[in-house]
């Protein structure tokens, strides 16, 4: 029996973050959920998920600087991560390139749409943004 795969998901938000610990749970991946980006970069040191999922707007650190910090470290440098952001603008976009995330969700978001970006995500692909 193969281990679930592992999932960070950083969102400051409770209710957003547990609509997403339902929809991922549904694909049997096990979910670790944090607040905050210091929370976010405290989990990342004990641990090594399979993907990252990181709300842009959140105490302490956003998700764009977890991110960065994450693609510096040899062991985290190539764990894929998703950025969630509801705002649209240029700017955003262009910080979540420079800190090499693979792909980039405008909020709200599609379950079914998220659940399958999520395994495109895992299976290597990156998602132009």
């Amino acid at each position: 029996m193969t281990q679930a795969r592992t999932i960070l998901v950083a969102e400051d938000e409770a209710a957003f973050s547990t609509m997403l610990e339902m929809l991922l749970s549904v694909d049997g991946y096990e979910v670790a959920k944090v607040a905050d980006g210091r929370e976010a970069l405290a989990w990342l040191r004990e641990h090594t998920p399979d993907l990252a999922i990181l709300d842009v707007v959140m105490p302490h650190l956003s998700g764009i600087e977890v991110c960065s910090r994450m693609k510096r470290v040899r062991r985290l440098k190539e764990v894929p991560v998703i950025i969630l952001t509801a705002l649209r603008d240029h700017a955003t976009r262009a910080q979540a390139r420079e800190a090499n995330a693979d792909a980039l969700v405008i909020k709200p978001l599609e379950g079914k749409d998220f659940r399958a970006l999520v395994q495109r995500v895992l299976d290597g692909e990156r998602q132009p943004f």
